[in-house]
């Protein structure tokens, strides 16, 4: 029998017992707190009185993402680089970080697109405390999460980049590592980082993005922490050489996109250029990719600084169109283009942009089939290429009433679009096969033939609006000289009212004596001084692809507001005695003239137009250049 004075101490002596077995159970829980006292968080850490003191002052409120570090000090410059494998998006800097040494380890999952891809590096955002800089950090890739196949396992020494201070006290900086990495095929691979080093002895974090604004094929990335388990991803880019990467000249031209990532077909996708509305965001289309390889229709839009990539609409084939190609944008800013129909005649659909700019994949603009080409005597394979203030969408195509071509006009009217011919070519002097149209500020309609006329080879004709219909004025036949060339196109218009076109010199069919035995493009000027056209040829030959010779000819003009002309060449380059090569240009015709890109090598349909914004910056596409040659999305900023 106990007596009554020992129970409490018994009862005592029993709760102590357990509040330490509980102890010690916790502490088994968690066993990266119990070998040190380092939280795995970097937010965690700014609450610990014995780290907080040692931060910077914070700041008071939590920045907002258009002020915040992300703006300045980036892990890279916009989408996919020619040396980047895989990007997960820039550094956030805002809103987390996670521990990488103190026996924390963090594993981020990334994409290889191609076999024998050679990986030469990283880059990625660390949160640091004021004064530190990192030196060095264990890098690995492996084939899971820190564990499996280990392709690569080294310190690497990285430098440090522009630093901004954060809202918690610490520098988000930059670091960037070169290494001797491993030869990867294409496939999901991990790359983890352990042991980062610093002089001070400090924690070291790896910054939290989530995958926010991320380019990489499959991103954002899957990630985890060896204590905690699945995490955020975070901001990192992968560095390295792909094998399949098809060498560009480039000259002040910055990629916005490369065509691979758009859809999950790859090669011959035949990109067709781009279009601007006036929020600046750039719509194309790709003629072989998307989920049913019968098309797809995509969105860039820029915000903080970085280009968002969605694909917009995948067609189906049949009378939803299949193998899009051109788009222009209307004057409510809806999207409209051509693609082929159901029946073996073309088709001209329309596409209305979600309200907001698309970055998620979950965007589904309405898509509308508004007019079916039936052939003789309507167009057979037709494209617009212009419109009016009140909606009414002009184009050309070929067959009419005549077989040689037509100038339609087609008009929205009771919820649905009605179409109306409006010149039907003979093929005779008024010319034949129309290639290009554009629309003046009066309402009237100038384009090129690219036969017909006095000489047969080509016209550059007006249509005036009139009671009984459009007539037709031929402003210009073409001879076949030097100095006027053939076969005539790409039809542009300042705003002085001069018109600007393409024709080609052609020496071996017997046409125009051009500088030797080869095919050269020209590029004419029609002004109206008093209501009379004159041509000027500005520009014959480039001679970009070989000194042995070359077949080229121009595929596109622009012209800036303040009258600076901008042309894009393809064309066909001999080598002597390999053969034949495929070549294009984008170039300013100055004098001397500029050639801004040139490239050597893909397909010969290497630029199909150019656009500009308000800005004077200009966009493209290619069908080559990038990793597989399947072709980018270009920028020219003067």
């Amino acid at each position: 029998m106990h007596r009554r004075g020992q129970l409490p101490t018994s009862i005592f002596r029993t709760i102590s017992l357990v509040a330490i077995a509980t102890l010690v159970i916790a502490a088994a829980a968690i066993p990266a707190l119990a070998q040190n006292s380092v939280p795995p968080t970097a937010v965690q850490a700014a609450k610990m009185p014995q780290y907080a003191s040692r931060l910077a002052h914070p700041v008071k409120r939590v920045l907002p993402p258009e002020t915040s570090v992300m703006q300045r000090a980036k892990v890279r410059r916009g989408p996919l680089d020619s040396s980047d494998i895989y990007d997960n998006g820039s550094i956030n800097g805002n809103t987390d970080a996670w521990t990488i040494n103190f026996g924390f380890i963090v594993s981020d999952s990334f994409n290889v697109t191609y076999n024998g891809t050679i990986i030469t590096g990283m880059s990625f955002g660390a949160w640091l405390y004021s004064g530190d800089t990192l030196t060095s950090v264990e890098v690995s890739i492996t084939s899971g999460e820190n564990s499996g196949t280990s392709y690569f396992d080294q310190t690497v020494n990285f430098t440090q980049g522009s630093c901004t201070s954060n809202q918690y006290g610490y520098n988000v900086c930059t670091e960037t590592g070169s290494f001797n990495g491993p030869t990867l095929n294409a496939g999901t691979y991990w790359v983890n980082l352990q042991n980062a080093s610093v002089p001070s002895g400090d924690p070291v974090y790896w910054d939290e993005n989530s995958g926010v604004g991320c380019q990489g094929s499959g991103c954002p990335s899957q990630a985890s922490q060896n204590s905690v388990g699945s995490i955020p991803s975070e901001a990192f880019t992968i560095l390295g050489n792909a094998s399949s990467t098809t060498p560009c000249s480039i000259d002040s031209q910055q990629r916005l996109y490369e065509l691979r990532d758009l859809g999950q077909f790859t090669g011959s996708n035949y990109p067709s250029g781009v279009a601007i509305d006036r929020k600046g965001t750039l719509y194309g289309t790709l003629s072989a990719a998307g989920n049913y390889a019968q098309g797809l229709f995509y969105e860039l839009s820029q915000r903080t600084g970085h280009w968002f990539v969605s694909s917009l609409y995948n067609f189906l084939g049949g009378s939803n169109g299949s193998s899009p190609s051109g788009v222009i944008v209307g004057p409510q800013g809806a999207l409209y283009g051509s693609a082929e129909g159901g029946y073996g005649d073309g088709l001209i659909y329309e596409v209305t942009p979600p309200p907001t700019a698309c970055t998620t994949a979950l965007c589904s603009p309405d898509e509308t089939t508004i007019y079916e080409f039936t052939g003789y005597p309507d167009v057979a394979t037709g494209r617009v290429t212009a419109f009016d203030s009140a909606g009414n969408l002009y184009g050309i195509g070929g067959s009419g009433a005549y077989g040689a071509g037509a100038v339609f006009e087609l008009s929205p009217s009771g919820g649905g679009w009605t179409e109306k011919i409006l010149y039907s070519f003979t093929g005779g002097n008024d010319g034949g096969a129309p290639s290009s149209l554009v629309l003046d500020l009066d309402g009237n309609l100038y384009g090129t033939a690219y036969y017909g006329g006095l000489n047969q080879l080509g016209v550059v004709f007006q249509l005036v609006p009139s009671a009984g219909g459009w007539t037709e004025n031929v402003l210009y036949n073409f001879s076949g000289s030097e100095t006027d060339g053939e076969y005539p196109g790409g039809l542009i218009q300042d705003s002085h009212g001069n018109l600007y076109g393409f024709s080609t010199c052609n020496s071996e069919g017997g046409g125009a004596d051009c500088w030797g035995l080869y095919t050269e493009g020209l590029i004419f000027e029609l002004s109206p001084p008093g209501g009379v056209y004159f041509l000027n040829t500005l520009s014959s030959d480039w001679g970009f692809c070989s000194s042995n010779g070359s077949w080229s000819w121009f595929s596109a003009l622009a012209v800036d507001p303040t009258g600076k002309l901008y042309a894009a060449a393809n064309g066909f380059a001999y080598y002597y005695p390999t053969g034949y090569a495929s070549c294009g240009a984008v170039g300013s015709i100055t004098y001397p003239w500029q050639i801004l890109w040139a490239n050597n090598a893909g397909s010969a349909s290497i630029f199909e137009n150019l656009t500009l914004d308000a800005r004077g910056n200009l966009y493209g596409t290619t069908a080559s250049c990038g990793p597989g040659n399947d072709g980018i999305v270009w920028e020219y900023s003067p």
